[in-house]
């Protein structure tokens, strides 16, 4: 085992006498070398992004006025279509908590932001897909959709901290907008997301938000009880992990070399491949210096949630480029079991939530493997929160 690796190994295995602020304060010993930017704080309508942590949970109670709603059937209708034993897969996903980190790490601007909006929307179950009973009661059951984003600017942060205080927003107008419902629900959120991104893009150059060779990457997760849909520009990336596994998400959108060279582009390799030597990523919003080549068409996918899952994490490439899909799954893994049990015991009482534990936990070995970039990760805790046995004995 590398040296480092060990000495990780051993960190974590000391994690249950350690306590997460400790691992916050890493990064704040390193001030001599990292700069330090203004946080900002979150606003009424949920937008979080800065260079500070934060987390939450969020339960059905949050949900928001509903939107395109149709009025639920009536009884005898239920009747007809409700068998005995089916029932919504997010019956029991009613509620996440969430935590994040985001730090300038070793560059000298902060070019990240990051956006968490619980109930930025409120759907059935039959809108968002994954359900195994269509007509049940609970499928009509109204729930709060959440949202989580990660952008990663380069050539400026201007592109990064629009997307994240209006990519939300526009996500929701155009779900809003009149459809053919006979396309189906997956294919009404790729219109919408499609349609969002590039409209963001649009939105870029329209209100001069910045130069045309500043750009963002975009990694976004949709959740709701029962699905998880991602979209994704650049490579900034989304990881599940579920059980023992942990699965990609989203693909990194690096160099995609027939598509660009088959419009006269060229891909060089200059420090890794890049789009005409300049630009690390094939797919963005912004970089107008670099259409048709670099391009806002975000990739989606759908992800149906299951009692396996354990927790999402969305991070910039500062994470990235320092551990991998399974080595960032396995530090999630082990805190989250570990937090949880001590929680579950009375034992934990720091007010730091499993899912802020596991970000600070990997923006600290981030940081202490080197990353030379800004380092944004968002962990969402996929279990639903369990009342320790204390507090069921206090309730008797």
């Amino acid at each position: 085992m590398e040296p480092l690796l060990e000495e990780e190994e051993q960190r974590l295995d000391r994690v249950d006498s350690l306590h997460e602020p400790d691992l916050t304060s890493i990064s704040s010993s390193l001030s001599s070398v990292f700069s330090a930017v203004d946080s900002r704080s979150a606003t009424s309508s949920g937008d979080i992004s800065g260079t500070s942590g934060s987390s939450g949970e969020i339960l059905t109670a949050d949900a928001v006025v509903p939107r395109l709603l149709e009025p639920a059937p009536a009884c005898e209708e239920l009747k007809a279509t409700v068998t005995a034993r089916q029932k919504c897969v997010g019956r029991n996903n009613k509620g996440v908590t969430w935590g994040f980190t985001s730090v300038i790490g070793r560059q000298r601007e902060m070019e990240d932001a990051v956006a968490v909006v619980p109930a930025f929307m409120s759907l059935t179950c039959d809108h968002v897909g994954g359900c195994t009973a269509p007509g049940s009661r609970t499928s009509l059951e109204i729930s709060p959709i959440h949202f989580f984003g990660v952008y990663d600017g380069h050539g400026g942060s201007q592109v990064a901290k629009f997307c994240g205080e209006r990519m939300h927003g526009v996500i929701a107008e155009e779900w809003d907008r009149e459809v053919d419902e006979s396309c189906g629900w997956q294919r009404r959120w790729e219109v919408a997301l499609s349609t969002s991104f590039e409209r963001a893009d649009s939105e870029v150059v329209t209100v001069a938000v910045a130069p045309e060779m500043v750009g963002s990457t975009a990694a976004i997760v949709v959740l709701s009880g029962c699905q998880i849909i991602t979209s994704n520009c650049g490579d900034s990336r989304v990881v599940l992990c579920r059980g023992t596994e942990t699965i990609a998400l989203t693909v990194d959108q690096k160099d995609e070399l027939m598509r660009i060279e088959s419009e006269g582009g060229r891909v060089i390799n200059w420090n890794g491949a890049r789009v005409f030597g300049v630009l690390a990523m094939s797919r963005a919003i912004g970089d107008r210096y670099l259409r048709p080549w670099v391009i806002p068409v975000p990739e989606v996918t759908f992800t149906t949630r299951t009692d396996d899952d354990e927790c999402l994490i969305i991070a910039s490439d500062g994470l990235w480029d320092v551990m991998s899909n399974e080595e960032a799954g396995q530090v999630a893994r082990r805190l989250l079991i570990r937090r949880r049990r001590r929680a579950l015991m009375g034992e934990v009482d720091d007010g730091v939530s499993p899912a802020q534990a596991v970000a600070d936990n990997l923006t600290a070995i981030a940081i202490g493997r080197n990353s030379c970039d800004n380092i944004s990760v968002i962990v969402v805790d996929l279990k639903p929160k369990r009342k320790s046995p204390s507090n069921a004995v206090k309730k008797r």
